[in-house]
């Protein structure tokens, strides 16, 4: 291996570790729900509204405590939620700038696949926006990647090659087309629905 190639490597598996930081895992008292990704310090968590669509629901934190979480906004349209639970200090990702991403980019999804916790997928960007074909829903912006989510990785952190959020996982769109809520639609939902401190 090269020099230039084990660094990448290096940087990447670095990217990894920092997004898991801030990586929860999501349980409906009976089986794994998905993953969700924490946004503020303070306890306010981001997952899939498909996610969060559950009662009973229990947040596993990257230090292994597991505490109720209880929704505290919900839009089935971006398919995004906010969950609040009872503790402080937590970790969080840097935010990036999801308008500025370049089809070619190198993108990581982290999440729980099949129950394998903190799994890490990589992909390029295909693209992004609201005009993507065959979108399973219309008129939201969407980060379109060329990799694989599979149940777990719902609410996991996107991050690119700087280790910086720049989506929300959510869905495949079709066998090789993984999309992604990008960071500006969910800074949108959360000013619209608990008020621009939270953003």
């Amino acid at each position: 291996m090269n020099d230039m190639l084990r660094q990448w490597n290096e940087d990447m598996a670095h990217v990894v570790e920092q997004a898991r930081r801030a990586l929860v895992q999501i349980r409906n008292g009976r089986a794994g729900a998905g993953a969700g990704t924490i946004w503020h310090p303070d306890g306010l968590i981001l997952t899939n509204a498909h996610v969060a669509g559950r009662r009973g629901l229990q947040v596993t934190l990257p230090d292994g405590r597991s505490l109720p979480a209880r929704v505290l906004a919900y839009d089935a349209q971006r398919d995004i939620a906010a969950l609040a639970v009872e503790t402080n200090e937590l970790p969080v990702i840097e935010l990036g700038d999801s308008r500025r991403l370049r089809p070619g980019q190198w993108l990581l999804a982290v999440g729980h696949p099949w129950g394998v916790a903190g799994a890490a997928t990589a992909g390029v960007l295909a693209g992004s926006g609201r005009h993507l074909p065959e979108m399973p829903l219309s008129g939201r912006d969407w980060i379109a990647v060329s990799l694989h989510l599979r149940p777990g990785h719902s609410g996991g952190p996107l991050v690119d090659a700087r280790g910086c959020l720049v989506g929300i996982n959510t869905m495949m769109a079709g066998p090789d087309l993984g999309l992604a809520v990008p960071v500006h639609e969910v800074k949108a939902f959360l000013k619209k629905a608990l008020g621009p401190r939270q953003v």
